[in-house]
C-alpha cells in the first residue's frame, strides 16, 4: 500500500509570502542595533563614510538605507512555517 506524501510548497526567493513587503519598525530596530554593535566592536564598514559620521548607529542606518547589508529576515507563523527573506527584497520603512 502506497502512502501519499504531501510536499510543502517552497517559497521562492523572490516572493514574500509571510508578512508585509515592508521592513517593520521592530525588524529595523533589531538590524540597526545588531549592526551598530558590530561596528562598535571593530567590524569593517561596508560603505565609504565621511569623517563627520562617527556614530555606529548612523553608519548602520546608512548601510540599511543603501541595502548593502547581507542579512536575511526570518518571519514565522504560529503553525511553524517560516520564510527567510533577504533584506534587499523588502521595501524600506517610510519614516527614515
Amino acid at each position: 500500500m502506497k502512502t501519499k506524501v504531501k510536499k510543502k510548497k517552497q517559497a521562492s526567493k523572490t516572493h514574500v509570502i509571510i508578512g508585509p513587503l515592508k521592513l517593520t519598525r521592530f525588524e529595523r530596530a533589531r538590524i540597526v542595533g545588531a549592526r551598530a554593535m558590530q561596528i562598535s566592536m571593530g567590524a569593517p564598514v561596508l560603505l565609504d563614510v565621511d569623517i563627520k559620521e562617527t556614530s555606529p548607529i548612523s553608519i548602520a542606518l546608512m548601510e540599511l538605507r543603501e541595502k548593502v547589508l547581507p542579512i536575511s529576515i526570518r518571519r514565522s507563523l504560529p503553525d511553524g512555517t517560516s520564510q527567510n527573506i533577504p533584506l534587499k527584497l523588502l521595501v524600506p520603512y517610510d519614516n527614515w
